[in-house]
């Protein structure tokens, strides 16, 4: 069973999310999360107890305006300067639509280009969405790198997913 007006209503949503990411609305993308919501991206592509393993990034809320704050200030190494970044997102397929949340799983290219280098990250996305009106808030969000096991390069893969290289 198809419920094409969802599918299209959390693509939209996560379309805009990337857009936000891609065109550095920071501030604006910390208010499409819930308060509780985890990012995560880990290492073991088959582990699920994220919160019990080690993961290139286990963000709350906490560290999500953290990393905002220094993506902002213009004072990080890190973030100077400010990787370009494009995200495209395919495959949407909607996993589950149970008690307000919906489970979105999609295709994730990321393009990131920086001090005269591109560089591309391939990832399955899956993302818990909480109803919100008549949109949507991230509860959690897992990006599952194609090659999560493989040397990343010189920044984790978290600094690379937000546009920040060190």
């Amino acid at each position: 069973m198809n419920n094409l007006q969802l599918l299209n209503q959390v693509s939209a949503f996560i379309w805009q999310e990337a857009d936000m990411l891609d065109h550095g609305d920071f501030v604006d993308w910390l208010d499409l999360w819930t308060e509780n919501a985890t990012y995560i991206i880990p290492i073991d592509p088959l582990e699920t107890d994220f919160e019990n393993t080690l993961n290139y990034a286990y963000d709350d809320h906490h560290m999500r305006q953290l990393r905002v704050t220094r993506l902002t200030s213009g004072e990080s190494i890190s973030t100077t300067p400010r990787a370009r970044t494009v995200r495209s997102q395919s495959r949407f397929r909607v996993l589950s639509d149970e008690d307000g949340i919906v489970t979105v799983r999609c295709a994730q290219n990321l393009r990131e280009f920086r001090k005269d280098v591109l560089k591309q990250y391939t990832a399955d996305v899956t993302f818990e969405l909480v109803r919100s009106g008549d949109s949507f808030k991230i509860q959690r969000k897992v990006i599952q790198l194609i090659n999560s096991t493989d040397k990343i390069g010189r920044a984790s893969c978290r600094e690379r997913v937000y546009g920040e290289c060190r």
